[in-house]
């Protein structure tokens, strides 16, 4: 059974517009490496140019148009966040440092003791 949240590129157009906004970032990479003898922000301006039109292409797609949408809501899901208080956040980041010294200690107390059991007792090394 297919996964019916997975989007597949079906029409002609939009694998066009994709192929063309790929094109145009090869491009801009192609841009970027002919004008290697030229000053680095002409260089860094065909790649830019290039990628730039490349992803403005591509976003004109369906595909391109639903990770528009996507990231919307996404930043919609980010705004309604709680996030914790100067306090909050101190106060936890010190209850998990305390939580893990406490777990060294005890774990080189059990270490140490079966170090003892294990040589001292059982063995009868010193």
């Amino acid at each position: 059974m297919a996964n019916p949240s997975v989007e597949t590129v079906n029409t002609s157009g939009d694998k066009l517009i994709l192929v063309a906004g790929v094109l145009l970032v090869l491009a801009g990479f192609v841009g970027f490496f002919w004008l290697s003898g030229q000053e680095w922000y002409v260089c860094g301006a065909a790649l830019a140019v290039g990628v730039i039109a490349g992803v403005a292409v591509g976003l004109l797609s369906a595909p391109g148009k639903s990770f528009v949408a996507f990231a919307k809501d996404s930043y919609k899901e980010v705004c309604k966040v709680v996030w914790p208080t100067r306090k909050e956040a101190t106060q936890t980041t010190l209850v998990v440092f305390a939580f893990v010294l406490l777990m060294a200690i005890f774990l080189w107390l059990s270490d140490k003791s079966i170090e003892w059991v294990i040589f001292s007792a059982i063995l009868g090394w010193k």
